[in-house]
This record gives C-alpha cells, structure tokens and sequence, in this order.
C-alpha cells in the first residue's frame, strides 16, 4: 500500500466513521462497534506510515490550488508523526472509555457524541499531517467546531457560557493573531511552507518576536496566559471531552502547532542567533508556575487536573522556546509523554464519577479501597506527570534541565518548583484515596452498610467493590497506566523518531 494511499485513509476513515455512527445511531450496540472498528483502522493505517517517515521518505499531497504559490497540503514529517500517533493511539482507549461512562451516567445524545470525536480526531490528524501554514490553520479551525458540540454536550447554562469561552476565545485568538502572523509571514517571504530550517532567516530580526508572539498567543489552544481560561470552564463537558481536551487532540493541537512554528517557521537557529524567543521562555515560566500553584489550592479534581494541564503546556512550550535541539526534542516527546499520563488522570476522575458520583478531592477519602486498581492506574499517571521513573518518557525531565542548562539557568528554579507543586497538588489525592479514613456518620462511627457505594471494608482492605460494576471505565485507565511504563523503555524510540527535524541542514 503506497504512503499517499495510507495518509488518505488515515484521514478519510474518521469521516466515515462519523458517518456510519450517525447512520447507526438508533442501534447503540451497532453504533458502537463502528466507532471502535474506525479507531483501529486509524491507528493501523497511520501506524503504517512510521516506516517510510523513519527511512525519511519526502510524502506530499496536494489538495487544492488557492491561487499561484498557495496550496492546500498535506505532508508527513517526524513532529506530525508524532502527534498523530497520540491522536490516532489514544483514540482506541478513550472510545471505549466514553461507552462505560456515556452509559453508566444514562448521558443523552451519545450519537451526536460519538460523531464529533470521530470529526475531532479527522481535524487533529490533518493539522499534524498539514503540509504549510495556511492547511494547518484550516484544520485548526474544524477541531475548535467539531469539539464545540462536545464542550456543550450537557446544554446545560453552565455548558453552553462553558462553550461561548471556548469558541470565544479560540476562534478570537486564531483569526485575529494566528491568521495575522500567516498572512504576515506570506507577505515577509512569499511563503507558508513548512521548510526545516525555518522560512524567516532572511526577515529583519527586530519583527520576530511580535511575529512569534501572534503565532505563540493565536495558538490558543496552547493555553498560554492570559488565554487559558477556555481550559478550565471546559471541564463541565463529559470526562471523555475532557480527556479529547487535554490529551488526545485539542492541547496537544497547541503546542504542537508552536513547536511546528518554532522548527519549521523561524528555525531554531534563527531563534537562537537572535534571542526573539526570550520573551516566550518568560511567559511560558510564568504559566507553569501560576498554573501549579492555583492548581495545589482546587478541590475539584478535574479542575485540578486542568490547571495541571495548563502548566505542562508551559513546559513543551518552554522546551521549545529554549530554541535548541535537546529542547525541541524533549517537547516533542513530552507530547506523547504527557498525553498518556493525563489521559489516564482523567479516565480516573470520571471513572470516580460514574462509580461513586465523587467529584471533591476531599470525599474521596478511603474510597481507593474500594477501586484499588483505579487509583493504583492514578498514582502511575502521577508519576508519569511528576517525572519520575520507570513511567513515561525516561528522556523529557534530563532533556528539559539539560536545555535549561544551555539557556538561561534561573529556570532551573522554575523546573525545581513546578515538579514539587506537581507532588503537592496530584499525590494528596492517592494518600486521601487510600489512607484517609471514610467519612464519619453524625455519632462519630464509620458506615459499615451496604449502600450504592459497595461494601466498606478495613483500612488495608481491598474490596473493588465500585470497579467491578463499571468495568469500561476501570480498564482503559489501567491500560493508559501501563502504557506510561512502556514509555519508559521505549521513548528513546519517539527521540530518535525527532531528531532528523533539528539537525543541521
């Protein structure tokens, strides 16, 4: 099967596949096994490019002629390799994910549901397989439509203002900053290609940090501050839409668009020779920061875990903006190193949710006994979040200080304290979990009844009393968890898929 023919097909079976879950909506069973066979199609047909994207095959397709010059395209190249290995990857568990709790919370309109993942996850490989500025902006834009459905699937008041934010502020950013820099870019060169090396060489040096900044700020669904706040009210969506947002596609969108701008808009030797970036590390530090400490402070767990999202943002885009090649590679693995440690935080909080109707950090106490493996899935994606070994890429934390090292050393104490607000603000849930005693009747004595919550059981015991019931939204986190270790050993792997995008031309 030829390359071009395998990237068609990675693109065209998610259309089909909302297709043929629209088609199937009145049989759910039907509808479901359509969803979950389009899934692996994905992932096998883009999983078949890696070879040739390894063997550094040049693969181009073009679209359509705009005019004289300006084309939509479509290329595959290691960066967007990369992210649409998460995207198609992470699609399988969350799919299956989304049926165990789209079922086990009663939702309504699981159709229409079903339909925008699939168009969400069509966008966010076309945006990593765009071959220039202007197909990536087009894609850009169908991901922020198909995934607003998702953000308001509730229709709730609290949803649809959730939704008038995020469509507000991403299409804000995107048309007035991100559109700006492109045209600006075609007017400075003549082009929007996507050239290692970067296009903007030739550009007078004193522009490329307000260029940078249209790119850095336009791409909104970076969620660098002050445009982040789309994030946080988004989490009133379904768990899966949460785990779309923060790990399978929208986030990773972002930052992956500002890593493609850094290496193949401005090169990093551009970035480097001028210091147009400097500005970029500051806001990026910035962001983690602020974002861990509001994050050590919210008893909600997803909202916890979404200002957690927006700080290792931060760290892909500080990675980057370092403008070296450790730093570029260290983003580009923390890509996939985060999407799978997040995701697995997020199947937990809904599994949670549907099992126990727990949404307060502080009434989960003692309830890790009763899902032991669900919170053992927590502590491993954690881990994988704070950076410790054996879980996720073994090479994003040494990578990170090493380009911290050649930059500028005062974000050092940035990397020091982001990593123990991570400890404070993810670990307490595990300890509440497992140790904390359940909470206490009025006469000060602990329930022992059988209830909606499963048996209790002793401070040591091990019930997986609420696990058993939901078993859909127990094992995807498990699977995600051990996926993290497996990144572990083998994230040398997506490392030296990068490489070739930083070395000298």
């Amino acid at each position: 099967m030829s390359p071009i023919l395998l990237l068609e097909l990675a693109l065209l079976v998610p259309v089909f596949t909302a297709l043929g879950v629209v088609v199937t909506g009145a049989w759910p069973n039907l509808r479901e096994t359509v969803s979950t066979v389009g899934t692996l199609l994905t992932l096998l047909f883009v999983a078949l490019l890696v070879p040739g994207v390894v063997a550094g095959e040049v693969i181009r397709l073009p679209l359509l002629e705009v005019m004289p010059g300006l084309e939509l395209a479509l290329s595959i190249e290691p960066l967007g390799m990369v992210y649409a290995l998460v995207a198609a990857g992470l699609w399988i568990p969350t799919s299956i994910y989304a049926i165990g709790y789209l079922r086990g919370h009663h939702e309504q309109n699981q159709t229409r549901f079903f339909a925008c993942f699939a168009l969400a996850i069509f966008a966010a490989l076309g945006i990593a397989f765009s071959a220039n500025l202007l197909t990536l902006f087009l894609f850009y834009e169908v991901l922020t439509f198909s995934t607003y459905p998702l953000v308001t699937h509730h229709g709730t008041p609290k949803a649809r203002r959730a939704g008038r934010i995020y469509l507000g502020i991403l299409v804000f950013t995107s048309v007035c900053l991100l559109l700006f820099g492109i045209i600006w870019t075609w007017q400075l060169t003549g082009t929007v290609e996507f050239v290692r090396g970067g296009i903007l060489g030739d550009v007078d040096p004193t522009l490329l940090p307000w260029l940078l900044a249209l790119f850095a700020f336009g791409t909104g669904k970076a969620a660098l501050m002050p445009f982040h706040r789309w994030l946080p009210n988004a989490m009133v969506a379904p768990t899966p839409v949460s785990a779309l947002l923060h790990a399978v596609a929208v986030v990773k969108a972002g930052v992956f668009t500002v890593l493609k701008v850094i290496v193949y808009v401005f090169g990093i030797e551009t970035l480097a020779s001028t210091g147009a970036s400097d500005w970029l590390m500051a806001v990026a530090a910035f962001t983690i920061l602020a974002s861990s400490i509001v994050a050590l402070g919210l008893d909600n767990l997803k909202a916890r875990l979404a200002y957690s999202t927006i700080g290792q943002l931060g760290y892909i885009v500080l990675a980057g903006a370092f403008a070296t090649s450790v730093g570029v590679i260290a983003g580009g693995t923390h890509i996939m190193g985060h999407a799978m440690g997040k995701i697995t935080l997020f199947f937990v909080a809904g599994a949670v949710y549907v099992a126990a109707h727990k949404t307060e950090v502080s009434d989960m106490r003692g309830i890790g006994r009763q899902m032991p493996f669900t919170f053992l899935a927590f502590f491993c994606g954690s881990l994988a979040i704070i950076g410790v070994p054996p879980f996720g890429p073994f090479m994003v934390k040494p990578g990170l200080f090493m380009a911290i090292a050649q930059s500028n050393p005062v974000y050092f104490l940035v990397y020091v304290l982001s990593t123990l607000l991570a400890i404070g603000y993810l670990l307490p849930v595990v300890v509440t979990a497992f140790l904390d005693p359940k909470p206490e009747d009025h006469d000060g004595h602990h329930h022992d009844h059988h209830d909606d919550h499963g048996p209790s059981v002793g401070p040591w015991g091990w019930s997986m009393a609420l696990e058993l019931k939901h078993p859909l939204v127990v094992i995807p986190p498990v699977l995600t968890a051990i996926g993290t270790v497996v990144l572990f050993f083998y994230g040398h792997a997506v490392a030296e898929l990068l490489a070739p995008i930083v070395r000298p031309l």
